[in-house]
């Protein structure tokens, strides 16, 4: 049952991986999103995928999870088969961006409550986190603003 990769498809992995463990991903977490998106298959069990990139079944486990909790990757199953068929999210990128924008809102709540009760002595940088909380607000407008009307024209 083991995949065969071209070794152009092995050097993506690798080269999508190291760019995603850049992003903040695991080894094992970047390897597989990138496995599911440079893969001949677009859905893959979990075996393919451990055998594949030759990880143990709870460095695989972990990965899948991970990937499955940040909505890169989803599952299907087959009727009559135990297996999980797993694959990229990667056509959902639209929704993924609008949810990491509107994520944005309660961190910068938190951030202008903190403001709010900071002392007056340190005038600058009070400035500096009101800066930050506009420049928060006006990013999510333009951005979800930039996603909607991509292909528009």
């Amino acid at each position: 049952m083991k995949r065969i990769l071209t070794d152009k498809q092995k050097e993506l992995i690798e080269s999508f991986g190291v760019v995603q463990e850049g992003m903040g991903l695991s080894p094992a977490s970047a390897r597989v999103d990138a496995l599911l998106i440079v893969a001949d298959s677009t859905e893959l069990t979990f075996d393919e995928i451990r055998e594949t990139l030759k990880l143990s079944k709870s460095a695989t486990s972990n990965a899948i999870n991970n990937l499955i909790m940040l909505k890169r990757i989803g599952y299907k199953t087959k009727l009559g088969d135990r297996k999980r068929y797993f694959h990229t999210r990667l056509g959902q990128w639209k929704n993924v961006f609008i949810d990491g924008i509107e994520g944005l809102t309660a961190y910068n709540e938190v951030v202008k409550e903190i403001l709010i009760n900071r002392t007056d002595s340190t005038k600058q940088f009070n400035q500096q986190l009101k800066d930050f909380t506009e420049f928060i607000e006006y990013y999510q407008k333009e951005s979800t603003k930039l996603i909607k009307n991509w292909k528009k024209n």
